[in-house]
């Protein structure tokens, strides 16, 4: 083969890693808007429907249960039939919730918000599909970069929290769901169109349960997810609770709280890819460790209730840069040790535990939040404990070296 060929077939390469981890990372940021959309109105929905602090956290939560799970089956079904395939369908399967949620706030129906909430949780499954399939199209030093810049795509949670309220002001309470199922089937459609899997991906023949089980029983799905569940579990958590949470210790409106609540998540945002590479010029565990103890810190001070704006928001930013760097740093550390052909299942797997991290602490936020001192002192406690086990799990009981288990 010619230099002149070689060089052609290289820029090709080059520029579809580029193009699908583009479309992936969009279509996982439209995934997440729709997976967010009840948290930024949970405030409204308090005052049309006089819910308690109990019935408005299990409201924000709802959704996050199903986008756990369901990263599970999804993550199986993408080894089988790409990414591809899998972002395309939970794209346009994640519409029908978004309006039928418009529907039951129209009619202000708790009973339905639950049900139609729950459903909802399909779209946040689309990080199961995302992971393996822009995996597939980087070399193993630069997964550590892809999978960062994937994660980026959480930011539609600040897309939500920024947009979502205004959308609502400016167009209406149901038009502004039809904006976004319009924009989640534009989406499923150009990345049916114009996706790639990977040129060297191959469909795994296995079943789905029997890979389930198998990635079940390596050590390393374990381990991550328990990391997983801490520090994107900790993102969900913060992102989808936030607007209750400044509502509720700072006084501050619908809008603005939406706002504050898209700094954070674009603080993570930034953050998570930032994870990513820092874990490939050294290594994920140094990130993770960094992550928890900066993570426990802003805990302890947020626990403190710090004055706005200055104070207040700097520690929040910095909570989320530190879980957001986290995050990359886990993903980084599935990709060096996880086997090539169950990364999907094991993406599941963590990717589902990362899920459930995020849909208790809202419900013990809740739970424990102190009406007559407006404090969550309690919640935040428990998340510095968590953080420090964590921590301490991650520093004296998981290697530093790259062990690849067998297939």
């Amino acid at each position: 083969m010619s230099t002149s060929t070689t060089s052609a077939a290289t820029t090709s390469t080059t520029r579809g890693r580029a193009r699908n981890l583009a479309l992936a990372t969009w279509a996982f940021a439209i995934t997440f808007w729709a997976w967010a959309v009840v948290g930024p109105l949970a405030v409204r929905y308090t005052e049309q429907l006089g819910l308690s602090a109990s019935q408005k956290s299990l409201l924000v939560a709802t959704p996050v249960l199903v986008g756990a799970v369901g990263r599970i089956p999804v993550g199986a079904l993408t080894d089988r039939y790409g990414g591809r395939v899998m972002l395309s369908v939970l794209c346009v399967a994640s519409v029908p919730p978004v309006l039928l949620v418009a529907w039951a706030g129209e009619r202000e129906s708790y009973a339905l918000l639950l049900v139609f909430g729950f459903l909802l949780g399909i779209a946040g499954t689309s990080f199961a599909a995302g992971v393996p399939f822009v995996n597939a199209w980087y070399e193993p030093a630069r997964r550590g970069f892809a999978t960062g810049v994937f994660g980026a795509g959480m930011g539609g949670t600040a897309l939500s929290a920024f947009f979502t309220p205004r959308f609502v002001e400016w167009f209406g309470y149901v038009t502004a769901h039809v904006i976004l199922a319009v924009a989640l089937a534009v989406t499923g459609a150009v990345v049916w169109l114009l996706a790639r899997d990977a040129p060297g991906w191959t469909p795994s023949t296995q079943a789905v349960l029997p890979k389930l089980a198998a990635a079940v029983r390596l050590g390393v799905t374990w381990q991550m997810s328990f990391l997983y569940a801490v520090t994107f579990g900790g993102f969900v958590a913060f992102s989808t609770y936030l607007p209750t949470y400044l509502k509720d210790v700072y006084d501050f409106d619908l809008a603005g709280a939406g706002t504050r609540t898209a700094g954070f998540a674009i603080a993570a945002v930034v953050a998570r890819p930032i994870g990513g590479v820092l874990s490939d010029r050294t290594h994920p565990k140094l990130v993770v460790v960094t992550s928890l103890a900066g993570a426990a810190a802003c805990a302890v001070v947020m626990a403190l209730k710090p004055a706005p704006e200055i104070p207040a928001g700097a520690v929040v930013v910095l909570m989320a840069f530190f879980l957001g760097l986290g995050a990359g740093g886990v993903f980084a550390w599935v990709a060096r040790r996880a086997p090539a052909d169950r990364v999907g299942a094991v993406t599941g797997v963590v990717g589902a535990a990362g899920g459930l991290g995020g849909y208790f602490p809202p419900l013990v936020m809740g739970a424990t939040y102190d009406e007559a001192a407006h404090s969550y002192t309690v919640g935040l406690v428990l998340l510095v404990l968590t953080a420090l086990l964590a921590l301490g799990y991650t520093l004296w009981r998981l290697p530093r070296e790259d062990r690849t288990p067998p297939a």
